[in-house]
């Protein structure tokens, strides 16, 4: 049978079976059923999949494939795109992407990410504190991965302690737009838009009150930017809010459930940290390999190129499966095991090039300390029931973590 009869079949096969509870529970072996001799896959017409750590680390790099997915062969065939919507900094290319990015780092600068860390250890603090008096089993992801991150990122953004709960309701509903579109239903872009139009009044509405009375946050930096007389709009800060509270929190979250519940099932990898605390750090890049918070990237051919040895044609869409690449044998030894001694910091859990994670260094940051402070509070912790996943296949993580403390 010809590779145009069958292609079409084998995307339709992925994304069937990437929702399905055995693939979200665990994705990696069937990433392995599509890892091949080819350094890409070509799974339908204009969709290819890049599962090799060489090639996905080479194409995130690429200066000619696009992050913009308007600029899809599908996507420019079948969607008008909205005129008056702001594009995400995900989503934009160079030189609106270095323009933007270049101010945003004005704000979003290591020294404010390190002024965290005190806010970050007093919150850890008290979560674990109130998870200690309780005992018993918990839900680990509700009592601890949920509201760390979320609280972190609303106190670098300055967004009120009172509006935290409604805020993240919203942001759980736009981090399904991060799924392939072939994975969203009319219902489910109808909830995105929806969530995305009130975080985008609700953000709106506390930047002119920052603008108005500027505070020691973000938003009031953001808002204040001015540089070689190019300054961000309203329209635009509104957007990267949205994005940073979104990104910000919904991935730190994953990863603090995914490493977590890879610990506990390899108690002598928990073990050794107890041993050894001084690798919690390092380890943080390990669990981001192993089983990461983000599972695919995009990037779209601006043009006829050849790639690997294939003739990608403009406008079609490259898959970067970010999972496969972080479990690739000729990368990694022994990639399937969990290894909290392992030089894993070459993995892309982060993506790569100049969308390249902003809040990489925040994301360790709390990890680091959450995962120390878990380790040494609960020296008995195990898991007390089975976890449920998400239904996201992008975003990467965990509904509930039970443990018995």
């Amino acid at each position: 049978m010809s590779q145009t009869a069958t292609a079409p079949t084998m995307a339709d096969n992925f994304f069937l079976e990437a929702m399905k509870p055995a693939f979200r529970e665990d994705p990696y072996p069937f990433y392995e059923r599509f890892r091949g001799s080819a350094p890409l896959l070509r799974v339908a017409a204009t969709i290819w999949f890049a599962l090799g750590h060489a090639e996905v680390t080479a194409m995130l790099r690429h200066p000619r494939l696009s992050t913009d997915e308007q600029k899809h062969a599908t996507t420019k065939a079948g969607k008008t795109p909205d005129p008056g919507r702001v594009r995400s900094l995900l989503f934009m290319d160079a030189p609106d992407h270095t323009r933007l990015r270049g101010l945003v780092a004005r704000a979003f600068t290591p020294r404010r990410i390190e002024d965290l860390r005190a806010a970050t250890e007093g919150i850890t603090a008290e979560l674990i504190g109130a998870m200690a008096a309780r005992r018993g089993t918990i839900d680990l992801i509700e009592a601890f991965a949920y509201p760390l991150p979320v609280r972190v990122i609303c106190t670098l953004l300055g967004v009120p302690a009172r509006d935290e709960a409604t805020f993240t309701d919203w942001s759980r509903g736009i981090a399904r737009s991060l799924d392939p579109s072939i994975l969203r239903s009319p219902a489910v872009e109808a909830a995105i838009a929806e969530a995305r139009q009130a975080l985008s009044t609700y953000i709106g509405e506390l930047l002119a009150e920052r603008r108005r009375k500027p505070g020691d946050d973000l938003l009031s930096a953001l808002a204040a930017v001015d540089a070689d007389g190019d300054s961000i709009t309203a329209r635009e800060i509104v957007s990267l809010a949205q994005l940073l509270l979104v990104a910000g929190h919904e991935t730190t979250v994953n990863l603090i459930g995914n490493g977590m519940l890879a610990l506990l099932r390899a108690p002598e990898q928990l073990a050794l940290l107890r041993r050894q605390p001084e690798l919690v750090g390092p380890a943080v890049d390990e669990f981001l390999r192993f089983d990461g918070p983000v599972q695919i990237n995009q990037r779209v051919a601006m043009e006829d190129l050849d790639l690997f040895g294939h003739k990608v044609r403009k406008g079609d869409e490259l898959l970067l499966i970010l999972g496969a690449a972080n479990r690739d044998p000729a990368a990694f030894a022994e990639p399937h095991r969990l290894d909290v001694t392992r030089d894993a910091r070459k993995h892309v859990a982060f993506g790569g090039g100049i969308h390249h994670c902003l809040g990489a260094a925040l994301a360790r940051m709390e990890a680091a300390i959450a995962f120390k402070a878990l380790i040494d509070a609960f020296p008995t912790m195990e898991l007390a029931a089975p976890p449920t996943r998400r239904p996201t296949f992008t975003l990467r993580g965990l509904e509930t973590l039970p443990v018995a403390l």
